[in-house]
């Protein structure tokens, strides 16, 4: 093979072009992993942040009301029925000491 200006020429061409196609091609995939990256970021730990805050959090808030609603109706219920032990306590110690 005989190599003159012409072959030395096309040569420098080709690897000029072929350094520039590795380098893009570099750079076009350091950019997908860099949105690659971004993506998952949003997908799994955005996403669940949003959704917690959409709706889970009002629905916890809500049950936690209802949880502190039927204590306050069981403490309630408690005493009403501690004061009524009290009143037949009393109504028999009445019957008890009239005899």
């Amino acid at each position: 093979m005989e190599v003159n200006d012409q072959t030395l020429t096309e040569l420098l061409r080709l690897t000029k072009e072929n350094n520039r196609m590795i380098h893009a091609m570099r750079r076009n995939a350091f950019l997908g992993t860099v949105v690659k990256l971004v993506l998952y970021a949003l997908i799994f730990v955005a996403a669940p942040l949003w959704l917690y805050t959409s709706y889970l959090a009002p629905m916890l808030d809500q049950l936690l009301n209802t949880y502190q609603q039927i204590q306050g109706t069981g403490a309630q219920a408690q005493a009403q029925l501690s004061d009524l032990q009290g009143f037949f306590e009393q109504f028999k110690n009445g019957f008890s000491s009239g005899e």
